[in-house]
This record gives C-alpha cells, sequence and structure tokens, in this order.
C-alpha cells in the first residue's frame, strides 16, 4: 500500500497534502520482501533498457503473445501485494502479460518509514522513463497492445503515463493524482478509468475533492474516460490479501470492503478487454 506525501518536500512539491504520512512511521510493520512471496516463482526476471542506455529490472508473469499491463508498485516497492495484483491481473478476461518494472532497483521497504525514504528518493520523472521502456519491452516481445496500471504512488505515475507515454492503449488508475508539475491530467492520450475510495482521507491526492477535481480534468481531455468512487471505503482498499489488510490495520486504516475491490476488479478488466483486445 503507498501512502504519499511522507516529507514536506513532497508536500509542496508534488501533491500538497495536508496530513503526513511521516504520522504512520513510528509503527514499524515489518513485511516480507519480494524474494519471500510465495507467488515470486511464477514470475520471470528480465532485464530493461531505457533510451539513456541505463538497464533495471522487471517481473513478468501471464501469457506470452498476450496484450501487455504494465503493473506499478505501491510506496513498499515490488512486494507480495504488487506481485498478487500483476497475477490477478495476467488472468484476468482472456489472459495478459504482465509486467512489474523495479522502480526502487531491488529495494523493498519494510515498514512505513523505510517506505518513505525510498519514496522520497524516487526520481519521478526516470519512473516515467522505467514505465515507457517497460511499455516498448512488451510492445517488442509479442505484445500488440499494452496498458499500464497502478496503485497509490504506481497510481499516480500511470496517470502520468497517460500523458507522457505515448505508446500506451489504456490506462487504469487505483487513488493516485501526480503533480502538475509532473503531468496535467488535461492532456492524458490513452483512455483512462480511475478509482478511488470515498472516506480517503489523503488530501490534495487521492481524497474525494482531489478525485472529483480530476474527474472535471478528464473530461476536458476528449479521451475516453471514467471514475469511480467507491462508498465506505478509505486508501489501498484493493489490498485484501490477510498479509495486506494486517498491514492496512497496523497503519491505522480499517475498513474492509472485498466487495468494492472485486467491483473495481471487474470494472478494470472490462475497461482492459475494451482497450486491449487486438
Amino acid at each position: 500500500m503507498a501512502l504519499l506525501g511522507a516529507s514536506k518536500t513532497l508536500h509542496s512539491r508534488l501533491f500538497g497534502l495536508t496530513r503526513p504520512f511521516s504520522a504512520f512511521s513510528h509503527r514499524r510493520t515489518p513485511i516480507r520482501s519480494m524474494a519471500d512471496s510465495a507467488a515470486t516463482s511464477e514470475f520471470k526476471k528480465v532485464q530493461i533498457q531505457r533510451d539513456d542506455q541505463s538497464t533495471f529490472d522487471a517481473y513478468v508473469v501471464g501469457k506470452e503473445s498476450a496484450p501487455g499491463v504494465v503493473v506499478l508498485q505501491e510506496w513498499w516497492g515490488v512486494d507480495y501485494e504488487i506481485k498478487n495484483h500483476a497475477l490477478q491481473i495476467s488472468k484476468m478476461g482472456p489472459g495478459y502479460k504482465a509486467l512489474i518494472p523495479d522502480l526502487y532497483r531491488g529495494k523493498v521497504g519494510l515498514d512505513a518509514a523505510e517506505a518513505q525514504h525510498l519514496m522520497d528518493g524516487l526520481d519521478w520523472q526516470g519512473a516515467v522513463k522505467d514505465i515507457h521502456a517497460s511499455v516498448s519491452w512488451l510492445k517488442a516481445n509479442g505484445s500488440q497492445k499494452v496498458g499500464v496500471t497502478g496503485y497509490c504512488m504506481g497510481g499516480a505515475l500511470a496517470l502520468a503515463s497517460a500523458v507522457l507515454v505515448p505508446q500506451l492503449d489504456a490506462v487504469v488508475v487505483f487513488y493516485g493524482i501526480p503533480s502538475p508539475e509532473l503531468a496535467d491530467p488535461t492532456q492524458v492520450k490513452a483512455p483512462v478509468q480511475a478509482h478511488f475510495g470515498e472516506t480517503d482521507n489523503f488530501v490534495g491526492f487521492s481524497d474525494m475533492t482531489a478525485a472529483k477535481s480530476l474527474e472535471e480534468k478528464l473530461k476536458s481531455s476528449g479521451v475516453p474516460q471514467e471514475l469511480h468512487i467507491y462508498p465506505g471505503v478509505g486508501h489501498a482498499f484493493m489490498n485484501t490479501s490477510p498479509d495486506a489488510v494486517k498491514r492496512r490495520k497496523e497503519m491505522g486504516i480499517k475498513d474492509e470492503n472485498k466487495e468494492a475491490a472485486e467491483l473495481a476488479w471487474s470494472r478494470s478488466s472490462s475497461w482492459m478487454s475494451r482497450y486491449l483486445s487486438a
């Protein structure tokens, strides 16, 4: 789960948040590393090269010649829950090739303070370059069409990609909005579907005021778009595995609503199928 906006720098420069994420950092919340995930064996590790010749690792699962979906991590890094999401995406509809780019270059936050530190150190424009390279890799390796989805920090990056990565065919955003300095949502070029929790209180990033403002901006873009708000659920409501539910509760986010997550999965599956089918 990515609870974005931990530092004053991020508050002012990226998201304008009024509730500091550092409030959570005193709660040590150990999690399994990427290597500890039971699902890890289902993924193939590949190395992708950017236009600037730098390289990064990515993790791929799904049908070899299927449409591709780049799956973007939360602030924790490439951990068990983002792999859970990628696995579910790979099995949606007719099947997809899901690819997780490792934006943190192998590092995974073991508690909120570490995740905050990793996110604060992220080169956001560099992350968009990683996404661009990931989309190109999928298209060069059997995927005729490619979408991007992401959660919280990854959601903001997914939306930025809809503006900055021209090869994209579809985008699904979960509870995250980029800073206007990174990307202007009125300039999205790919169809965008977005999902937000009604009780999400991360002001300026994923609360209802920010979500409704985003909806108006997406409407003005002229591309296909839809935004869904889920009653009674807060941030990171898609994280429904037992470990993720425990982690959310330890961070003070106690709502549980698997029906909302299932509805969001259904909607995102329909969106990807509509725009990624050959």
